[in-house]
């Protein structure tokens, strides 16, 4: 089989599949107008292939354009839960200088010193990182300098550069993440506006969000920071006949009937992640009819809901419990705390929290489990064990 494993974002040329009609998309905006670049949203459920879409431009353009992945999950400061808008900066920074660096442009040192002297930003030290000077920031104070000097670099960048490269493009990966910090509105007006001065540096955005996130308000809405100057593009689940074409030609060795199949997407629900994961796992060369497909993906089920099995770790008991309130059905908040016998007030920020990890969404008033492998996971851990893991799994 030529199938990646799970959500592998690293995917090879053959292991890459479909998008065909995304990638043009995106590569014609990139590239139509150098002059004029588009700023993108990318949006879609995790596991649909963003981060390997994304990635798979990314390999497509970097010859001709300096291109800058930052995925901000990666980052210390997130890992370390100290992500504010001063890390995201230093983030952002180190990401440009490391492409650069990739990139060959061994005469960026110059422009940043002089940069940063044109700025008048007083720095706490310099960093030599080989040839490339690294400002440290320490204080508040010269934190609004700093960013101002980060968001025009890749503009300087181009202008120096502009006979080696045809643009910049910059892919901020997992942006969703930012909706915590502190002032986030100011924050998403602040990068608006600077980014709407780069004339040749294209940014795109993206992150685990469907489109009814409050999020993508804030950042596209008719009244977001960006309303009206950012395209949004939802990367769609895989098509029935999507995967039946993509089964056939990179996993042969899956003996479906026409409605074990049929059964595979119902149980995978078209997202790239959780096919790739589950034909990894299902019996090669034997016949897979409706029975076995659901046996075995009853039997593996927590294979498929892994990263949701190790965010519920992470979960304090009431926002486990307020997941297990809704196994059965959608609810209200009101009905929410009735069950788990509490004010409502005391479940805001419990249910925030939950929504924007993607664990819970909100329809309207009710609130639902988001991932249904993940309640089929909990429904069947409660049938086996009598009780749901709330203590360890």
């Amino acid at each position: 089989m030529d199938i990646a494993w799970g959500n592998d974002s690293e995917l090879s040329e053959s292991e890459f599949y479909n998008r065909v009609e995304d990638i043009n998309i995106i590569t014609s905006l990139i590239t139509a107008n150098p002059n004029s670049t588009p700023t993108l949203l990318l949006t879609g459920i995790r596991g649909v292939g963003k981060t390997a879409l994304m990635k798979n431009i990314k390999n497509k353009l970097m010859k001709e354009y300096l291109v800058i992945y930052m995925d901000i999950s990666k980052s210390d400061a997130y890992q370390e839960k100290r992500l504010d808008r001063i890390s995201f900066m230093q983030v952002l920074y180190d990401s440009i200088i490391d492409s650069c660096k990739e990139k060959g442009l061994k005469t960026i040192d110059k422009t940043l010193k002089k940069m940063i002297k044109t700025n008048d930003i007083h720095i706490a030290d310099i960093a030599n990182y080989e040839y490339i000077s690294l400002p440290i920031i320490t204080t508040e104070k010269n934190y609004s300098k700093f960013a101002n000097f980060v968001m025009k670099l890749p503009q300087n960048i181009y202008r120096q550069h502009a006979k080696e490269i045809k643009g910049i493009i910059i892919f901020i990966d997992e942006f969703q993440i930012l909706r915590n910090l502190e002032n986030i509105d100011s924050f998403l007006w602040f990068l608006r506006s600077n980014i709407q001065e780069n004339k040749n540096v294209t940014y795109i955005l993206s992150g685990s969000m469907s489109l009814k996130d409050e999020f993508i308000e804030k950042i596209a809405g008719n009244e977001g920071a960006f309303g009206g100057r950012m395209l949004t593009l939802e990367i769609r689940t895989f098509s029935y006949e999507t995967t039946k074409k993509y089964m056939q030609e990179k996993a042969p060795e899956l003996k479906f009937t026409e409605n074990g199949l049929k059964q595979f997407y119902k149980c995978t629900r078209g997202i790239p992640a959780y096919i790739n994961i589950f034909a990894n796992i299902l019996p090669q060369n034997e016949r897979l009819d409706e029975n076995n497909i659901k046996y075995e993906f009853k039997r593996k089920v927590s294979l498929l809901a892994t990263h949701n099995i190790n965010l519920w770790s992470r979960l304090t008991l009431q926002e486990q419990k307020i997941i297990t309130s809704l196994l059965e059905k959608p609810l209200i908040r009101k009905e929410i705390a009735e069950k788990l016998k509490v004010t409502t007030g005391s479940i805001s920020k419990p249910l925030v929290k939950l929504k924007n990890m993607m664990m819970i969404e909100q329809n309207g008033k009710e609130y639902n489990i988001y991932d249904e492998i993940f309640k089929l996971w909990l429904k069947k851990y409660k049938e086996e064990n009598k009780v749901y893991p709330y203590r360890e799994i």
